[in-house]
């Protein structure tokens, strides 16, 4: 649930109620997605439709999204879409996983929803083992536990929408929160209106529609995207400027996008822990769409990149198939903020534009060590650098004495050489009483920035006066390093190992 998008508010939690679970059926163009609507005896007209399933005896109501296929579900959840509590893939028993099957299992991975696999073209044109899928989902279902309050404001999500000839703009919603009356103030997107009417997955006209439920929704004065999010609201000025804000912000949106900014590329995750630039990344784990030119490629391009240590920094594989790069993929990509990495394939031209106009990068290669450095580079751009102190110099005090401001070390400069405001720390008898910053260098009486071997000097730190003669003095620049995905591992490893002793 935490992967949903948040549809839920505070009020809401003291009036939860169950409500059916969503699900999308996908699966490969020719598997044949499983008629489970005709065994409620539905006619679908609306894009979503409902099923009564029968369980100890009670009908339990069961939501199906029509949807094209993966390609929509992934447009949907890159639009910020969280409908589908279910995804149910249909594989064929006579023809096996074939690349839609994978794409649509890692769309339904990434969008972080259970997956229920129904083998077909056994024996689905008879009906027989419907009943068993059916039950199945509901099991899931009662499993993730999905609860709604019917009792506020609707809000939901646009599943679908068009222009109709005598109807005018229709959208298909589901309501994932309240219930949607007629009469009630919407506001969808950049569209807004009145309701008009609403229509049941079976076109007759009803009144309101809870949680879980589509309807088909008239009497908006425009045509919303599919995944924008639909809420009521008190008036029609309301609803208007809403729309209307929502409106600009998308025009900020695409003009902030032309600008380059937000694009999911390499460089941008590898500079975006020093740009301070989270923006939804998890900046350390790096999504990856991997396309190769044949099965075997899969495995070779995987085991060389599973060498790379991935203590701080992991690679997550979203899909790996063979075939050139296509649209399907920019969309997952858009979805999971991945980067699309393709091996001795291709990426058509009307791919590469869309990729572009969706700010995803797409990477191809025709050597596997120049894909396994980019990779490299981009997980080491993810990791935190180290600060690291470079030895510059040391001294030994010879006298201490006392001055307006405190006692200062008088310093025979024995190797490198001091220099104002670098880090000092101060060895006695071999172990170390204290770490600073250098306040005060001076030179015969002269206020310095440096003094080298050989030369006599006074040393003053402000926070520090004990001196004692004898006691040495270690100068030291302190520096940003950045880090090998060795040396992070490494570290990584003997925190651990002090975590595991000190047990």
């Amino acid at each position: 649930m935490a992967k949903k998008k948040e549809i839920l508010d505070e009020d809401d939690l003291d009036k939860l109620e169950d409500r059916p679970p969503v699900l999308t059926i996908m699966g490969h163009v020719d598997h044949g997605k499983v008629a489970a609507a005709e065994a409620g005896g539905i006619t679908q007209g609306i894009g979503a439709y409902k099923v009564q399933v029968p369980i100890d005896g009670k009908a339990q109501t069961c939501v199906f999204l029509d949807t094209p296929g993966h390609e929509a579900f992934g447009a949907m959840r890159a639009r910020g879409a969280r409908v589908t509590d279910i995804a149910v893939i249909v594989v064929a028993a006579d023809d096996g996983i074939r690349p839609q099957t994978s794409e649509a299992i890692a769309h339904a991975k990434a969008a972080g929803v259970p997956i229920v696999v129904a083998i077909n073209k056994i024996s689905a044109l008879k009906g027989e083992n419907v009943d068993d899928l059916l039950e199945t989902i509901m099991l899931v279902s009662e499993l993730q536990e999905l609860k709604a309050n019917p009792h506020r404001n609707a809000k939901g999500t646009v599943i679908e929408a068009g222009l109709d000839k005598s109807k005018g703009p229709v959208a298909t919603v589901i309501v994932q929160n309240g219930t949607l009356k007629r009469g009630d103030v919407v506001v969808c997107g950049e569209a807004f209106g009145k309701v008009r009417a609403l229509f049941d997955d079976k076109v007759k006209r009803v009144d309101e529609a809870g949680p879980s439920i589509p309807v088909q929704v008239i009497g908006l004065n425009n045509v919303p995207l599919a995944g924008d999010e639909f809420e009521v609201v008190g008036s029609l000025d309301i609803a208007r400027e809403k729309a209307e804000s929502r409106a600009e912000d998308l025009r900020n949106e695409r003009i902030t996008a032309k600008a380059g900014d937000g694009k999911v590329t390499l460089s941008s995750f590898a500079s975006a822990v020093s740009a301070g630039k989270n923006a939804g990344l998890d900046l350390h784990q790096l999504n990856i769409i991997l396309k190769v030119d044949v099965q075997g490629s899969i495995e070779a391009v995987r085991q060389a990149l599973q060498v790379l240590p991935q203590d701080n920094v992991t690679l997550k594989f979203l899909l790996q198939a063979t075939g050139d790069v296509s649209t399907s993929d920019v969309d997952l990509a858009v979805a999971s903020k991945a980067i699309i990495f393709g091996f001795n394939v291709r990426a058509p031209g009307s791919v590469k534009s869309y990729a572009d106009n969706k700010n995803i990068e797409i990477r191809l290669y025709k050597v596997i060590y120049e894909l396994i450095d980019d990779v490299r580079n981009a997980m080491e751009g993810l990791l935190d650098p180290v600060e690291e102190q470079v030895p510059i110099g040391s001294a030994e005090v010879r006298a201490v004495f006392s001055s307006g401001s405190g006692r200062v070390a008088g310093c025979m400069v024995t190797e490198g050489k001091i220099v104002k405001d670098c880090g000092i720390r101060v060895l006695r008898k071999g172990k170390e009483v204290h770490v600073g910053v250098l306040g005060s260098l001076r030179r015969v009486k002269e206020m310095v920035k440096e003094v080298n071997a050989g030369l006599e000097c006074g040393i003053g730190i402000e926070e520090f006066g004990d001196w004692e003669e004898g006691d040495i003095i270690e100068a030291f620049n302190t520096v940003q390093k950045k880090r090998t995905l060795e040396e992070a591992s490494a570290s990584m490893s003997a925190a651990i190992e002090e975590v595991r002793i000190q047990l």
